[in-house]
């Protein structure tokens, strides 16, 4: 399995371990394709790199195998254009913990659960994570709380493999993502293989995110995918099979979609209707636009429990 030798994520490498993986990476769930790189970044590259364009595994391999890149390895003017004009910042990892740390001090009803936070650091508690005596709240029910990181970018609120701002690899034990937490209760708590597998699905059916542009996206659902390769040779000592890694590829994919956050859409809808293909920052009518937004399909997500699929944009309190 040589792409799974490294840290660092190759399309290339998927593809030629298992390309119905990288297919199943790259689908869009509401509109049945795949999802688009919804940037004019790549536009110099030529055809099939306009931001309407689906990102097709044709683009991203071969000869264009490194043309997706982390935010942190992308020239510092690459980084502050995409800031200036898409508001793209991504937050370091001690300051992601912090946060995450609020939500767990809520839940367990006590604070340092799963570390302790220094000055832009943070030391991991080594013991295995305790759980209040109410039983709606033991581990299970912890697995299983739905968590949400929206405009997601690379998922570093969800999984930390590495700080999205400094490239530092992170070790699993000292990861501090939502579903790093949830699997680490996972590895402690799973008494044998069978019940990790199952639990460590439900993690990753519990955990949901949103992003706009394309190449964040797939970047944010090939680190979960990373995630539970890493895991699950940490706990099972062996590598995962092909079914295992499309099951878990299938959830990632209905579970991080690409969608714009002001219309609950698909990006530029209106311009792919219209065969759009200039830069997306080229002048039109912005009323009119918003008015084509709005009748396409709003973005289709998967409550795992119930097995029904559902609008997001219905789940929005007071949106109608």
């Amino acid at each position: 399995m040589p792409f799974l030798e490294k840290l660092d994520v190759l399309e290339e490498g998927i593809l030629k371990y298992n390309a119905a993986l990288l297919n199943i990476l790259l689908k869009d769930r509401t509109t049945e394709k795949n999802i688009i790189w919804a940037t004019s970044d790549y536009s110099y590259l030529g055809e099939r790199f306009a931001p309407t364009d689906q990102i097709l595994p044709s683009v991203i391999t071969g000869r264009h195998s490194k043309v997706i890149q982390p935010r942190s390895a992308k020239a510092l003017e690459k980084q502050i254009l995409r800031t200036r004009e898409k508001a793209e910042v991504f937050t370091p990892s001690w300051i992601c913990n912090a946060q995450n740390n609020l939500i767990d001090d809520e839940w367990f009803g006590h604070s340092g659960s799963f570390n302790t936070e220094l000055s832009n650091s943070w030391t991991v508690n080594p013991k295995k994570i305790s759980f209040p005596k109410d039983k709606r709240r033991d581990w299970k029910n912890y697995v299983d709380a739905r968590r949400l990181e929206i405009a997601c970018g690379e998922a570093p609120y969800l999984v930390s493999r590495y700080d999205t701002v400094t490239a530092e690899i992170i070790d699993l034990p000292s990861r501090i993502g939502l579903l790093d937490r949830k699997l680490r209760v996972v590895n402690e708590n799973a008494s044998d293989e069978k019940e990790w597998l199952k639990w460590a699905f439900r993690a990753f059916e519990s955990i949901y995110g949103f992003e706009y542009q394309g190449d964040n996206l797939l970047i944010a659902r090939e680190n979960l995918l990373y995630t539970f390769i890493d895991n699950l040779r940490y706990v099972l000592k062996r590598d995962p099979t092909i079914n295992e890694l499309q099951k878990i590829a299938t959830i990632i994919s209905w579970n991080l979609w690409q969608m714009d956050g002001t219309t609950y859409r698909p990006p530029l809808y209106a311009l792919q209707r219209q065969g759009y293909q200039a830069s997306i920052f080229d002048s039109y009518e912005e009323t009119e636009m918003k008015i084509l937004c709005l009748e396409s399909t709003p973005c289709k997500i998967k409550d795992w429990r119930t097995k029904e699929i559902v609008q997001y944009y219905s789940l929005i309190k007071g949106y109608k």
